[in-house]
């Protein structure tokens, strides 16, 4: 029976959580202390220290051997049971998308655990609560994050391809990003370049761009014509064929005069010439931006008849025409991947590309290193009873000691800085509210019932999962462009939200 006591120690471990957040919310909007670059400061401190610091104590600290499993299984089941239902309504729905997948999944699955779960469950359920949400935790990092991470690249790299290769993507043969690309984010600050083999497959190589304000060419579909290329803004990117070699007999051949001027290309790619052949090779740069103008003036109907001949083969081979996959401000729906699938390079070609970029992006992050390095200094502290040396532990602990109070107080300093708190609008912010706080309780409570959770573990099970947004999904919302707006009022209402909630759920739960 919950009584009067055990309702003021989940206020007395809420409330100083609020404060911080609201104290940092005060200080931006209405007493101007912080300016959005101060804020920003802030927040990287947080993401680079406070948080990688508090994981690793958490989880160097806790048991692995003493896992509870069935709440593993639980909370894995949850995640894939929602997975599963949206990627049916994705397939068979009309109005389905990736991105509707992915904004639906992160608002049912994904809660704050780290911050928000650990002491709200400690102080209504107990200690062993607080090792539970750490196993939660970990999974939810290294797994969970990780997935959704390659689903918001996999999203990012079909928007490049389709972007850079409209018609002709199907025949890319290879695609390799160099090492300083670690992300499809941003897609403007990439371009690609590419090479048609004798057998007419594209190889492509995708780049950082050293400006941000170079050309978008024409369509590789549109050289057919005649026609001089006046600078414009555009949304899309072409192919720019920049350099042409023919080697239909073994020597030296003398190109035909082009009315185009050379010395307005970016670069000149020489005639490339195989001994005992006659194939030819076509080199290709695409370039990505959103608004770009360059000067050229070219004839291109002085170009060398059989590279048609290959441009043409590439056209009959992908003859389906380029739509919009989505709105660029990702709030649309998409169109299927059925009517896309015939657009995208093979399926192993672009699992390689995303799983690379994935890996590059996760090395860069501080707080994959503390969950790793926590993890094994548990498995190995835990099985041989070695103890922590005190000058590195208190040298941990005085820093992770930040990161509950810091994130609490950056959260404030996000809502702050929002231009509005219902940003995606009321019905939008109902639903995602719904998701969050009804739907995402709803199956963690049919899956841990399923393989038979009763009593307290039950109440905890469903507690987390009642938990406000993850502030992660927001951050790769944001940086990706799918529904950030969406997000963003879900941290914000749900994180306010979430203090009657959690104490409803925590009173019925216990009658």
């Amino acid at each position: 029976m919950i009584t009067g006591k055990d309702i003021y120690e989940v206020f007395s471990a809420l409330v100083p959580l609020y404060a911080a957040m609201t104290l940092a919310y005060a200080s931006v909007r209405w007493w101007n202390v912080f300016t959005p670059e101060q804020c920003a400061g802030v927040n990287r401190f947080v993401a680079i220290v406070a948080i990688p610091f508090l994981s690793f104590k958490l989880i160097a600290f806790n048991n692995p051997y003493d896992m509870n499993l069935e709440l593993i299984l639980a909370d894995t089941l949850q995640k894939i049971v929602v997975l599963l239902a949206l990627f049916l309504w994705k397939t068979i729905s009309r109005n389905g998308s990736l991105e509707w997948t992915i904004t639906l999944n992160s608002l049912s699955t994904l809660p704050n655990t780290l911050v928000m779960g650990i002491p709200l469950l400690r102080a209504m359920y107990g200690e062993f609560s607080s090792s539970l949400m750490v196993q939660i935790v970990v999974f939810q990092g290294v797994i969970w994050n990780t997935l959704l991470l390659l689903m918001f690249e996999y999203r990012a790299a079909k928007l490049f391809i389709n972007d850079n290769f409209p018609g002709t993507a199907g025949s890319i043969a290879s695609l390799e990003a160099e090492p300083d690309v670690v992300s499809f984010a941003g897609g403007d600050s990439l371009h690609a370049e590419a090479e048609i083999d004798c057998s007419g497959k594209l190889h492509v190589m995708v780049r950082r761009s050293s400006t941000s304000s170079l050309m978008s060419f024409g369509k590789i579909h549109g050289l057919g014509s005649a026609t001089s290329v006046t600078p414009r803004a555009s949304n899309l990117t072409g192919v720019e064929i920049y350099s042409l070699g023919s080697s239909m007999e073994q020597g030296s051949i003398t190109p035909r005069v082009s009315s185009f001027n050379q010395t307005d290309l970016p670069m000149q790619c020489s005639k490339e010439t195989r001994a005992g052949s006659n194939a030819i090779q076509l080199h290709m740069s695409v370039w990505n931006s959103s608004a770009s103008s360059y000067n050229r003036s070219s004839s291109v109907t002085d170009l060398p008849g059989i590279t048609f001949d290959s441009l043409e083969d590439i056209n009959k081979k992908e003859s389906a025409s380029f739509n919009d996959y989505e709105s660029k401000d990702g709030t649309g729906f998409g169109e299927k991947d059925g009517e896309n699938k015939q657009r995208l390079p093979p399926a192993s070609v672009m699992t390689k590309l995303i799983f690379t970029v994935v890996w590059r992006k996760l090395v860069r992050n501080p707080n994959t290193y503390s969950s790793v390095i926590g993890i094994v200094w548990s498995l190995i502290s835990f099985r041989w009873h070695i103890t922590m040396p005190l000058i590195i532990k208190g040298s941990i602990t005085i820093l992770s000691d930040t990161g509950l109070g810091m994130s609490m107080f950056s959260l404030g300093l996000f809502m702050a800085l929002q231009p509005e708190i219902i940003a995606c609008g009321k019905c939008l912010a109902l639903v995602s509210l719904a998701v969050r706080f009804l739907v995402g309780p709803a199956v963690m409570a049919g899956t841990s019932a399923a393989i038979g959770i009763r009593g307290v573990l039950l109440q905890v099970a469903i507690v987390q999962a009642s938990l406000p947004q993850a502030i992660v999904s927001f951050v790769f919302a944001k940086e990706y462009n799918v529904h950030p707006q969406i997000l963003s009022t879900s941290v914000t209402i749900g994180m306010v939200a979430a203090l009657p909630v959690t104490i409803l759920y925590y009173v019925l739960l216990g009658l």
